[in-house]
């Protein structure tokens, strides 16, 4: 059986850097992992599961988690980066190696600002079915 996470994450991670309005928010900075010296805002894959789908033993559910991490002064920039991550993937069929997205689905999002720190965090909450080409 193949990686779908790993295939996944990658091809998420591509299609969301090539959206011009995502672009003009977090420029190039979508990953998995943002380096020590990152700028602001960037958006990252963050926690994540996966699971077979017992209709289908070649299809994997994913149940996915996108954050913005910003240091603006209010939640209007983390709100803007979610909306255009949401907008970018929800029900799209971005091209994965390897995978087939069956379904792709925006299931939630929230903001957060914990305690009195300078960080807000949106949180794009996603659904995906995968199965091998």
């Amino acid at each position: 059986m193949m990686d779908h996470e790993s295939l996944l994450q990658a091809g998420l991670i591509a299609w969301l850097k090539a959206d011009a309005a995502l672009a003009a928010l977090v420029g190039g900075r979508v990953w998995d992992r943002a380096p020590e010296d990152a700028a602001w805002p960037h958006l990252l894959i963050g926690e994540g599961s996966s699971r077979p789908v017992a209709a289908d033993g070649g299809a994997v559910e994913h149940r996915l988690t996108l954050i913005c991490v910003s240091r603006f002064a209010g939640s209007e920039e983390a709100r803007a980066v979610v909306a255009a991550a949401r907008a970018r993937l929800h029900e799209a069929a971005p091209t994965v190696t390897g995978l087939r997205i069956v379904s792709l689905r925006s299931t939630g999002a929230e903001m957060r600002r914990p305690g009195e720190g300078a960080r807000t965090y949106g949180r794009l909450s996603l659904r995906v079915v995968t199965e091998e080409i």
